[in-house]
């Protein structure tokens, strides 16, 4: 429950005088429909004890009937004005809590980033945020501005009435309530886990099948991932259904509870009535007050059913929150120093549970204008050696620098305007091309895209597309795998970075666009200092003519 505790104060936090606002309001909603029909239920019981004493021409039917329209009236509009309220703040709230939790998941380490599977990261967020709206709407304003309404009738009752009928009204119906609630909270509470966790398998086996349909088809397994995608939503809705259930007995045991109260209160107050304790109107304004409590627990029927998906999405948020740093606020304007320098010295790097390292005794040195070409067989750690020069990876042993001082010493915006990776995968954004390239560049003008684009080739391919305005998913679809990479490859260009850092920039290219990209690479960043890992014989062979050097990495 600390979990629950903790977002409630946080979505709290997000507008403290708008929760406020919406809490007075749901309490006066409550309280409201309470006057509402004990007053109603006095007025016809005391209008008819009237008529019958003979007394019905003088009896003032103004005052009450002007009360019952006031609070009808008043009821509609705090309703109102309490959805506006506290449904705003929440959502604001929650908007603001989902922007913190995706900074928090891209300030992660690489490795772990690399890891994640993006799509599922992206769903497990949306979907935990989504569930936590009911920690306040649900849960914590229902609970107290029930609570409150108890003990305000509690008073006006005992003051009203007499108080054996208050304590009578508010025990049975207090203690029936809180039993409901709690029984439909135990049993539905591994329900409502598992119909999140078959949520969250349907969605990602859904998004399987879009993405990976021709692939299943070749491989013969469409039909098992379509079983595989059914099944989750069997399982799903059979959770779901249990957790209906679970509300809707607790719905019932509420009715019980309500009605048994209002019957045990009718009886006490006819009793007190024949006694002379109480006038029938008194008796009758217990009774439908007692009614009326009854609207306080159906608020909170849905919270408790989905109180097992709100702890875990809550308990999910919190420790995401724990490893959230802050964020790094952007780069001051400052002048690019004129001779930047990249070194590494004796760098070494192993996986965590690796027995043996994967990198040892790397020693590399550029600056402006010099080109290294990292070669050797295909795992012995050439993109490792781009990822460190790129402060992606923190090396075990050794030291990393960048103008003579240490990467980790770099702020992270500084750090990015002044190294630019192309790494072996890399992912388009959707949206037009301009977009792409803008997306490294936000200021960056239509001559500046042409020019990069031009470097990379892709001005006569993009031209009969749209150009800057081809429209693009994030796969590229319409690009075949090297006008993808190029537009990749551009992308990173459009900064110009001191240190450029490519991981085969020339996949998927015949020799002719191959050579005329590296040419135009070098002419966009004529001063940058230029490390590739390089595959391709053409890649090496550039490398040399352009007075360039090799570094042969052995495993």
């Amino acid at each position: 429950m600390r979990w629950l505790w903790r977002i409630y104060r946080l979505l709290w936090r997000g507008d403290r005088v708008a929760m406020r606002r919406g809490l007075a309001l749901s309490v006066a909603v409550l309280v409201a429909g309470v006057a509402l029909l004990g007053l109603s239920g006095w007025f016809i019981t005391a209008a008819a004890a009237a008529g019958l004493a003979g007394a019905g021409a003088i009896f003032d039917v103004f005052r009450p009937s002007a009360g019952v329209r006031f609070l009808a009236l008043g009821r509609t509009a705090a309703r109102y004005g309490e959805r506006i309220l506290t449904h705003d703040a929440t959502l604001r709230a929650l908007a603001n809590l989902r922007v913190r939790l995706l900074s928090g998941v891209a300030a992660r380490p690489w490795r772990q980033l690399a890891r994640m599977r993006g799509s599922q990261a992206l769903n497990r967020i949306v979907a935990d945020v989504d569930a936590l709206d009911g920690v306040m709407l649900r849960l914590a304003i229902p609970l107290i501005a029930g609570a409150t309404t108890l003990a305000l009738t509690f008073v006006v009752l005992a003051w009203l009435a007499a108080p054996i009928i208050a304590l009578w009204s508010i025990g049975l119906l207090g203690l029936g309530g809180a039993a409901a609630l709690g029984v439909a909270a135990m049993r539905s509470r591994q329900a409502a886990r598992r119909a999140e966790a078959a949520m969250q398998a349907l969605r990602t086996r859904s998004m399987d099948l879009m993405r990976a349909k021709t692939d299943l088809v070749m491989h013969g397994v469409l039909e098992r991932a379509q079983a595989d995608f059914h099944d989750a939503a069997s399982r799903m809705e059979t959770a779901r259904a249990e957790v209906d259930r679970a509300e809707h007995r607790a719905a019932l045991a509420l009715a019980l509870s309500a009605l048994l109260a209002a019957i045990a209160t009718l009886g006490l107050g006819a009793s007190l009535a024949q006694s002379g304790i109480l006038t029938p109107a008194q008796a009758a304004l217990g009774f439908f007050a007692t009614l009326a409590l009854a609207e306080i627990f159906a608020p909170l029927r849905r919270g408790m059913a989905d109180l097992g998906r709100m702890m875990d999405a809550a308990r999910r948020v919190g420790r995401q929150l724990d490893k959230t740093g802050e964020s790094q606020g952007p780069a001051s304007a400052r002048e690019r120093p004129a001779h930047l320098r990249l070194s590494l010295q004796d760098v070494g790097w192993r996986e965590d549970t690796a027995s043996a390292p994967v990198l040892s005794g790397i020693t590399l040195d550029v600056g402006p204008g010099d080109t290294v070409a990292l070669t050797g067989p295909s795992g012995c750690g050439k993109s490792t050696i781009l990822h460190i020069a790129a402060g992606l990876l923190q090396p075990a042993e050794g030291r990393a620098l960048l103008g003579g001082r240490d990467m980790a010493d770099w702020s992270e915006p500084d750090l990015r305007a002044e190294v630019g990776l192309l790494a072996q995968r890399s992912v388009l954004t959707r949206g037009t091309v301009a977009n792409i390239l803008q997306l490294a560049m936000p200021t960056a003008d239509e001559a500046e895209m042409r020019r990069v684009l031009d470097a990379v080739a892709l001005s006569p391919v993009l031209a009969s597309r749209g150009g800057l305005q081809a429209e693009l998913t994030e796969a590229g679809t319409g690009l075949s795998g090297g006008e993808t990479r190029r537009l990749a490859l551009a992308r990173v260009l459009m900064r110009q970075p001191a240190i450029l850092l490519l991981d085969e920039p020339t996949t998927g290219l015949d020799g002719t666009t191959a050579r005329a990209v590296l040419d135009g690479i070098r002419a966009i960043c004529p001063n940058s200092a230029l490390v590739l890992a390089a595959h391709s014989p053409i890649e090496t062979e550039w490398v040399k003519m352009s007075g360039g050097s090799i570094l042969r990495i052995r495993t």
